[in-house]
């Protein structure tokens, strides 16, 4: 079947436009309809695997029969959390403390779309999927006054496919650990949007955990971050585990003099796909990015990173990083890295690199001839390849043992 065929039957079974969402579920349904679905001649889906992206329509969204049945790890004690339940109560176990508001429905109207609108992505299939489907919003405002770390829980539904729409403002001055955590379930599927306004002297170090299973599980998700004048953004992401996953972080530095760091680990074995496609832009002087891509391959699996950075004329002494390192663990797996940047600017200083390579056989000599056998000593090497982004994540992330799975999954 073709894909507009399948985006259009897709569209048509999905319920009424409603609720606080229904100008942004109008405006992703009209624009699904008028341009359709990507091909491979559109460049930023070139590589990506069709047949994977289109078993993301088969499944209907939420069926009200079922409900969440994950078991989590209990919540540190400095930490808050909130489960979006994506069945019957959109927001289960939501209990703001002190520092946390939720936005009124004029600060909703003022804000909600407009960052991701400032990306200006051509053709943005991941943001209008989200907007055709979304019904509930998740929109808050972290204070001063917050002093602890914050989770957000996100689990799938099996056999459905769920849709979340998150919009977080952090207020001048304010400081938070965030971290996210997307659990995959067989056969099922997830598209998430999150906007985060990052006001003047906001901090945010931003976690982000996304876990699949291999049968047929599915993710799209869209992080699109405005940062104000000395704002600081981190994000520390990690996916694995999914048949076929699609990351777009955006972050736009709305007036310059901002700090981004930036860094993601994406794991793939069997026939997996996992594609990270990253656009960071300096819209003023004296911008900062620190941007570190990591990719592991094994047996038939694809991982694909597009990085693009823009630097117009107004941002002037801009200093930007970027290099993509990448491990090849089979000789049938693929690993595809692109750099795209766009310099206008004269007085910037703006590097960049990629590498593809296998385990270092040094290395791995080394610890053989001090007795460790082989698949120990692969798993300590692959295990400091990881730390460099690992290490970054929340503290609370330790407790969703992801690690374990990590290192069980790539032989």
């Amino acid at each position: 079947m073709k894909s507009s065929t399948i985006c259009r039957e897709w569209l048509n079974s999905l319920p009424p436009t409603q609720g606080c969402l229904e100008k942004e579920q109008s405006l992703g349904r009209e624009l699904l309809s008028k341009h359709g679905m990507p091909s491979n001649k559109d460049e930023a889906w070139r590589l990506c695997n069709f047949n994977r992206l289109n078993s993301f329509f088969s499944l209907p969204i939420i069926n009200k029969s079922e409900d969440v049945k994950s078991k989590f790890p209990n919540k540190d004690k400095d930490s808050e959390r909130i489960i979006i339940n994506p069945n019957r109560n959109q927001f289960l176990n939501i209990n703001l403390p002190n520092g946390i508001e939720k936005l009124n429905d004029k600060e909703i109207e003022e804000n909600l779309g407009k960052i991701i609108k400032s990306t200006k992505v051509k053709n943005d299939l991941s943001v209008c999927l989200n907007q055709a489907s979304s019904a509930k919003l998740l929109a808050l405002k972290v204070k001063s006054s917050f002093n602890k770390s914050l989770e957000i829980v996100i689990p799938s539904i099996k056999e459905n496919s769920i849709s979340t729409r998150v919009f977080l403002i952090v207020e001048e001055g304010a400081k938070l650990d965030l971290l996210q955590v997307f659990l995959g379930n067989n056969n099922s599927a997830q598209n998430h949007l999150i906007e985060i306004k990052l006001e003047s002297k906001g901090e945010l170090t931003h976690g982000l955990i996304s876990l699949g299973e291999e049968k047929e599980s599915s993710s799209i998700c869209t992080v699109a971050v405005e940062q104000s004048k000395n704002s600081q953004y981190s994000l520390h992401s990690i996916h694995h585990g999914w048949d076929y996953a699609r990351f777009e972080p955006r972050i736009i530095q709305s007036e310059g003099e901002a700090s981004t760091t930036i860094k993601n680990l994406q794991v793939t074995k069997s026939k997996e796909q996992i594609a990270t496609h990253s656009l960071i832009r300096f819209e003023g002087p004296n911008g900062k990015l620190d941007q570190l891509q990591k990719a592991v391959a094994s047996e038939y699996s694809h991982c694909i990173f597009n990085g693009s950075i823009e630097v117009p004329q107004i941002a002037q002494k801009t200093e930007a990083a970027q290099l993509s390192r990448n491990l090849l663990l089979s000789k049938h797996a693929r690993i595809d890295a692109k750099p795209e940047l766009e310099i206008v600017a004269d007085d910037v200083r703006c590097t960049h690199g990629a590498t593809v390579s296998q385990l270092q056989d040094e290395e791995l000599f080394y610890l053989l001839s001090r007795g460790i056998d082989n698949e120990h000593a692969n798993s300590l090497l692959l295990k400091g390849y990881y730390d460099e982004v690992i290490s970054y994540l929340p503290k609370s992330s330790k407790k969703w043992n992801f690690v374990k799975n990590l290192m069980n999954d790539i032989k």
